[in-house]
């Protein structure tokens, strides 16, 4: 360390920063990452049961996640935010109408009656049911993100 001038050990010591900074963003990316996969391998069943005790109790603003069919394809809501809107039979026959935001997140483009589609989302209850939204992320961080995804392929 001697043969160090005090320039190169400074250089060295906002290097190792530097190293540490990308290693923690990398570390939180990956958790997200790990985080974001386990959501989608979350027991669709588990998910149709907090759906069903919602409904039956009448309760609204629930985190949920679950997997159904669509039954229809309805007309896009353009009427202030825009939102794709579709309907879902979960296994349990509870049907779900799903309110994406589509200036928040890409709109599902292929979706058709038949497919299924899981979810993560905000649960509004209704007497036909409910409805799922927040199926996107916030851009203001002030609520949790959802998603949802069509064969294979992830919108939020």
């Amino acid at each position: 360390m001697a043969n160090l001038s005090s320039s190169k050990i400074k250089a060295l010591i906002v290097l190792c920063f530097i190293g540490m900074g990308i290693f923690g963003c990398l570390e939180n990316s990956l958790q997200a990452d790990q985080t974001f996969e386990n959501a989608l391998t979350v027991d669709p069943l588990s998910g149709d049961k907090a759906l069903a005790n919602a409904f039956e109790h009448k309760q609204s603003n629930l985190q949920v996640g679950g997997l159904g069919r669509v039954i229809k394809v309805l007309p896009d809501d353009l009427k202030g935010s825009r939102h794709q809107r579709f309907l879902l039979r979960m296994a349990t026959g509870q049907t779900l109408l799903v309110a994406h935001n589509i200036d928040l997140a890409p709109r599902i483009n292929t979706l058709k009656a038949g497919d299924k589609v899981e979810f993560y989302g905000e649960y509004e209850w209704n007497k036909k049911g409910g409805v799922i939204h927040w199926t996107h992320h916030d851009p203001r961080g002030r609520h949790e993100g959802g998603w949802l995804v069509h064969n294979g392929k992830v919108y939020k």
